[in-house]
């Protein structure tokens, strides 16, 4: 069975839009918006010198714009095309533009209850997330639902990149197990990113 180094490396090829979800003002589940917000910052900073295409996307090769007050991104790593969406508690604003764009792979970041200890990492595809999400949750539409409308148009693949949530109270804060997984995940995006650059 791959890794998860594995099959990120696999989900980062082609075109692949990243939506963060949740709501920074309840701890953990703003963890998909905190690890969108950085891996943007990341892979936009310019952390390999002398290769410019491991910096922010030229005017040319990308945009920026807002919509609901959110931020939607993109840039490219040579000839791949990763968008980055901050989607907060309202994916269902964005899910319809991704299954238009036809993305090779919608990954959702978000903090999800699986059961595990606070911190751990699941990935799942769009069956999983049926299965386990079905139901409504923090962000209106479930997750499952939310997979098979981004998957409708016969081309994209939908998955959750998630995180066990410890606390989900009121205050802006990452618990200190959910912040040291989203600086792991950080640090093996960057990975990701500058192989697939090279």
């Amino acid at each position: 069975m791959p890794n998860l180094r594995e099959q990120l490396q696999q989900l980062f090829e082609g075109r692949v839009c990243l939506m963060g979800l949740g709501n920074v003002d309840y701890g953990d589940d703003g963890f998909g918006v905190r690890l969108a917000e950085e891996f943007k910052s990341e892979v936009r900073s310019p952390k390999s010198e002398g290769n410019p295409k491991s910096e922010s996307r030229s005017e040319e090769e990308g945009s920026s714009c807002s919509d609901f007050g959110f931020r939607i991104s993109d840039f490219r790593l040579r000839s791949h095309v990763i968008q980055v969406i901050i989607a907060g508690t309202t994916p269902e604003h964005f899910v319809g533009r991704v299954a238009d764009e036809s993305f090779d792979h919608l990954i959702f970041l978000d903090a999800v209850e699986f059961g595990g200890a606070p911190g751990s990492v699941v990935l799942l595809n769009s069956d999983e997330m049926a299965a386990r999400y079905p139901q409504v949750s923090t962000h209106k539409i479930s997750l499952g639902l939310l997979a098979k409308w981004a998957e409708a148009n016969g081309t994209s693949k939908a998955w959750v990149l998630g995180v066990q949530p410890e606390s989900l109270k009121p205050g802006g804060e990452l618990t200190p197990a959910v912040r040291a997984t989203l600086e792991l995940l950080l640090e093996l995006a960057r990975d990701i990113s500058l192989e697939v650059m090279a």
